[in-house]
């Protein structure tokens, strides 16, 4: 990074006028078992490490990627992730793309400034700024896990995130199960699932659902079971709840299967 993006002039300038740029070592997050082990033996020469339950550690934890040694995280003043970019994967994405790094980093960081949740999708999707999701399951695949966001829309309105869940291949049906835990941003969520034909609504209760589970505060957990007599396209909407306050944000991870009937 210091000799590719960070070493150009409109990159440094940009996030010296949009950003408070500070960066904290892995090591001192105990992301491993083995860095817990060392920490905890460091800590007793050194009990002013940095502290794992401050409110700024927590986005951190939340953002980072499985074996990534080093990931670029933009973090709201409300200590939400607003973006999140691995960089182990970042120049590949580059060159595949056909740009420059350095225009690949900038519009990462303008996505984030956006609320367009860059990297929230990549375990679904690559590209960058989508802001929904797409999975298909059949007999060999029958489980995914989706990491997304959502926003607080207005009382009385939504604001969907959608994921698409292709359960054509399960022709015999079967039940359909979303567990569901929030991050711990400051918005709840609420998530209805919709047939694919369905035009999902923009204000008012929802009246078309097949399944919903409602207001889920931060940090908890909620379950839909649907059960199905043949394989459709789904939408589930996710949005946060009447009562989080407009705007706030928070992130969910969804794990999405199903069990086939025979």
């Amino acid at each position: 990074m210091r000799a590719g993006v960070l070493s150009d002039d409109k990159v440094i300038k940009f996030l010296n006028d949009k950003f408070i740029n500070v960066w904290v070592s892995n090591v001192e997050l105990e992301r491993t078992p083995r860095k817990k082990a060392y920490m905890a033996e460091r800590r007793k020469d050194l009990p002013n490490a940095f502290d794992r339950s401050h409110p700024f550690a927590k986005p951190i934890m939340e953002g980072w990627t499985e074996h990534s040694p080093v990931d670029c995280l933009v973090i709201s003043p409300e200590f939400d992730v607003m973006g999140k970019l691995q960089l182990n994967n970042f120049f590949d994405d580059c060159y595949k793309s056909g740009i420059s790094d350095e225009v690949g980093y900038l519009t990462f960081l303008n996505a984030s400034l956006d609320v367009k949740f860059p990297g929230f999708n990549e375990n679904t999707s690559t590209d960058p700024l989508l802001t929904g999701a797409n999975i298909v399951l059949d007999s060999e695949h029958h489980e995914e896990n989706v990491l997304h966001i959502l926003r607080a829309p207005r009382h009385g309105e939504q604001d969907y995130n959608v994921i698409t869940i292709d359960t054509t291949a399960f022709e015999n049906g079967g039940t359909l199960t979303i567990e569901i835990q929030m991050g711990s941003a400051i918005s709840g969520g609420s998530f209805d699932l919709f047939d694919n034909d369905t035009e999902l609504p923009t204000k008012g209760t929802p009246t078309e659902t097949v399944a919903s589970v409602w207001d889920i505060p931060s940090g908890q957990k909620g379950t839909i079971h649907y059960q199905f007599d043949k394989g459709i396209i789904f939408k589930l909407g996710a949005t946060g709840t009447w009562f989080s306050g407009k705007g706030n944000i928070n992130a969910f991870h969804a794990k999405i299967s199903v069990e086939e009937n025979y």
